[in-house]
């Protein structure tokens, strides 16, 4: 079951998180996150109108949200989303519901195109996005730091609004 984020769900959603920043390059961010501070983020997405779902089975199992992918009014609609999902449930179809809805609000909020940024070495991740309809826009070389290392920046893009008449 896909639902929005609530309060009571933010040790699970850092649980998470902090597996993904801890064991992986899927996010460049090295700072845990606290329950305080998703519970901070989820307020936020949701004074911006900005949806901050979870995938609930025996409990969260995964979130995905999205923000704008630039600031500035130019960028109003072009978000770039995350997510990230408990590794139980990788790899069994959680992934595609939760970006579909994810994109199903986008529309709805009238978002014109969602970002994927990816670590150029998560190949996983790439397939994913793949599969679900983005295409790759850009290899920016070395722009992510983390374990020692630089790591490519892979940029997907996925459009969600037909183009406006001219």
């Amino acid at each position: 079951m896909i639902r929005n984020a609530r309060l009571t769900d933010t040790t699970s959603i850092a649980e998470i998180w902090n597996e993904v920043i801890r064991c992986s390059t899927a996010t460049f961010e090295s700072v845990e996150k606290s329950p305080d501070e998703v519970a901070e983020l989820i307020e936020a997405k949701d004074r911006a109108n900005h949806p901050f779902l979870v995938s609930v089975g025996q409990g969260v199992d995964g979130f995905a949200t999205y923000g704008q992918f630039r600031p500035g009014s130019g960028y109003t609609g072009t978000m770039e989303h995350t997510i990230h999902l408990a590794p139980k449930v990788r790899r069994q179809g959680h992934g595609a519901i939760l970006i579909r809805e994810l994109e199903r609000c986008a529309r709805g909020n009238g978002v014109h195109s969602m970002i994927a940024a990816i670590s150029g070495e998560n190949v996983d991740a790439a397939r994913f996005h793949t599969a679900m309809g983005y295409r790759t826009i850009a290899s920016l070389p070395n722009v992510g730091r983390k374990f020692g290392r630089w790591f490519d920046l892979l940029l997907m893009q996925r459009m969600l609004q037909a183009e406006e008449s001219a």
